[in-house]
C-alpha cells in the first residue's frame, strides 16, 4: 500500500509517516519501481501499535523505547505513564487554584495580579518569618479571597504564623466561615483545633453555632476553643465545658472569670453553681480539683457564691475551707 492509501485510510498524515520512517519507527518494507513508499500488512501493525501508544500519552522517543527494547513490559510501561500522567495533573490542579485564586481577588489592575501572586508565594514559603510577613504586608486595596487565607490557616502549624493568617481572614468578610468548613469537620485532629481558632476569632451567629457544635468534639483542645470563645461571647452553652477546664486545670483561671462572667446574669447564676457544686461533690474530685472549684465560686456574684462559701468554710480538706472563709472574712476556717 502507497504512502497516500495509508494516510487516507489511517488517519495519519503523510508528513507524519515520513517522520515516522526518519525515526525509524515506521518504516515502509518495500518500494515501487518508481521509489515510492510501500507499506506492508506488518508495517501497518506496527504503524497502529505506534499510534495507539501516542493516544496513552506516550512520547515518541518512548515509543520507540517500548517497541525496541525487550526489557520493557506493558506493565512497567503503563506504571510510568500513570505517574508521570499524575505528575502532569498535580502541576495542571495547582495552577489551576492559583489562576482561581487570582480571577476570584477580581484584581482592577496588574498591581492587583501581583499581590496574589506575592501572597501566594510568600505563604508557601519553608520559612515561617516569610510567611508571617507576607500575610501581614499592606494589601494595597486588593481583595484577598477567603479561601486562600483559609486554606493556609488549616495547613499551618506555625503559631506566630497561624495567629497572622487568623487576623487577616477575619479581616475577609462573610465567606471566611464558609472557607473553614473542611478543616471544621476533618478527620485530621490538628486540623480541626486550627479550623476552630480560626472560628473563634469570627463574629456572627453562624459562627457561633460552629463553636456550639464543637462543644461535643471528642478532641479536649478543640472542645477547650470553643468553649473560651462561647464564654467570651456570653454563650451560657460553654457552661459544662467551662467547668470542665476548671476541673482539668487547664486554662482553669480564664474559664472561671469567664463563668463569672456569666453568672451576672441572674438567669443562669444558680445553674452556674449547680454545675460546680456538683463537681465538687463529685467522688472523683480530688484536693486540687476541689481547692479549683472553689476559686471558681469566688467569681461567681456574692449573693450566690456566699451560702455554699458558708457551708465550704467547714470543709474537710483545710485548703478549701481556709479559701472559703478568707472569702467571707473569717481569720480561718470555723471551728466545727
Amino acid at each position: 500500500m502507497l504512502i497516500g492509501d495509508v494516510a487516507r485510510r489511517s488517519g495519519v498524515s503523510a508528513r507524519m509517516l515520513r517522520h515516522y520512517d526518519a525515526l525509524g519507527l515506521v518504516r515502509p518494507t518495500g518500494r515501487t519501481s518508481g521509489g515510492y513508499r510501500e507499506y506492508s500488512d506488518e508495517d501497518l501493525r506496527r504503524l497502529f501499535q505506534v499510534e495507539s501508544l501516542r493516544s496513552l500519552g506516550l512520547s515518541l522517543r518512548q515509543i520507540s523505547r517500548a517497541l525496541q527494547d525487550p526489557t520493557c513490559t506493558p506493565a512497567g510501561l503503563v506504571g510510568d505513564l500513570i505517574t508521570w500522567t499524575e505528575e502532569r495533573l498535580e502541576r495542571e490542579r495547582e495552577l489551576l487554584d492559583r489562576l482561581r485564586v487570582v480571577d476570584a481577588s477580581a484584581p482592577s489592575g496588574w498591581q492587583g495580579v501581583l499581590r496574589i501572586i506575592e501572597l501566594m508565594t510568600g505563604i508557601n514559603s519553608p520559612s515561617a518569618a516569610l510567611r508571617q510577613q507576607s500575610v501581614l504586608a499592606p494589601a494595597e486595596d486588593v481583595r484577598v479571597p477567603a479561601e486562600l487565607l483559609a486554606g493556609a490557616v488549616l495547613a499551618e502549624s506555625d503559631p506566630n504564623v497561624a495567629g497572622a493568617l487568623r487576623w487577616a481572614l477575619g479581616r475577609v468578610g462573610g465567606d471566611a466561615l464558609a472557607s473553614l468548613a473542611s478543616g471544621v469537620h476533618s478527620e485530621n485532629v490538628d486540623i480541626r483545633r486550627r479550623a476552630i481558632q480560626a472560628v473563634a476569632d469570627l463574629a456572627g451567629d453562624e459562627a457561633r453555632a460552629v463553636l456550639v457544635d464543637a462543644l461535643d468534639d471528642p478532641d479536649p483542645e478543640v472542645r477547650r476553643h470553643a468553649a473560651l470563645a462561647l464564654g467570651t461571647d456570653g454563650e451560657v452553652t460553654a457552661v459544662p465545658a467551662l467547668v470542665d477546664l476548671v476541673v482539668e486545670g487547664v486554662n482553669d483561671v480564664q474559664a472561671a472569670e469567664l463563668l463569672g462572667a456569666l453568672a451576672e446574669d441572674p438567669a443562669h447564676a444558680e445553674q452556674i453553681m449547680s454545675v460546680l457544686s456538683d463537681e465538687l461533690a463529685a467522688p472523683t474530685a480530688d484536693s486540687a480539683v476541689r481547692s479549683r472549684l472553689t476559686q471558681a465560686i469566688l467569681e461567681l456574684p456574692r449573693t450566690v457564691a456566699q451560702p455554699v462559701l458558708r457551708r465550704l468554710s467547714h470543709d474537710d480538706d483545710p485548703v478549701v475551707a481556709l479559701t472559703a472563709a478568707a472569702y467571707l472574712g473569717d481569720e480561718g476556717p470555723a471551728s466545727r
